[in-house]
């Protein structure tokens, strides 16, 4: 596992790399990933709008800005993402704020088709969903904890929508846009503060 964690790490970017990558396919009219389509672009592209929107709106409560800076272990943060990902643009933005209010923590993020081995280690249900983070020790690359693809609140609107339709169509999509539009980031935030509280 830690080769595997060593050669993705090698291949990661910042927060404003990733941005650039995506944007930088965007105007090449591709998304992200191995697959190509014209409603993966779209979804890329109203993703960036999302993510504009969330980096200039997206705040830490004082509360969970204060257990972030008060963090004593040193952490890499790894993310596996996608452009055209609905989830990974509501929830990195949310990461990346968090990442920013304490030293103890190094944000890096990976694109899921380039990185299958690591993806392979993470799988939610045996499926490559996406985001996940992988909260690692940044001394040792231990495992210590991982989060996502989605908050509690999110993944249970998609299970009981897809309990009664038997489908996660648009209108689905549309109604889970609105749920992380509602909850403000507050649910990620809470979430993985609860993880890093049992780590410290």
């Amino acid at each position: 596992m830690k080769s595997i964690l060593k050669n993705s790490l090698s291949k990661s970017y910042t927060y404003s790399e990733y941005r650039r990558q995506i944007t930088s396919l965007l105007q090449a009219g591709k998304s992200s990933g191995n697959e190509q389509s014209e409603a993966l672009t779209h979804y890329s592209e109203l993703n960036e709008v999302r993510m504009n929107r969330l980096d200039k709106t997206m705040k830490v409560s004082d509360e969970n800005g204060q257990k972030l800076q008060n963090l004593k272990r040193n952490y890499i943060w790894l993310v596996i993402s996608e452009g055209w990902c609905g989830d990974a643009a509501q929830i990195l933005p949310v990461i990346t704020k968090m990442a920013e209010q304490s030293e103890k923590i190094e944000l890096k993020i990976v694109f899921r088709d380039e990185n299958e081995a690591l993806m392979n280690l993470f799988l939610t249900n045996g499926t490559k969903s996406i985001p996940k983070l992988i909260i690692l020790d940044k001394n040792t690359l231990e495992v210590l904890a991982d989060f996502g693809p989605r908050p509690k609140g999110a993944n249970q609107l998609i299970a009981d929508y897809k309990s009664l339709h038997g489908i996660v169509d648009e209108t689905a999509k549309t109604e889970l846009q609105l749920w992380y539009l509602h909850d403000k980031g507050i649910s990620i935030q809470n979430e993985i503060l609860d993880v890093l509280v049992t780590l410290e």
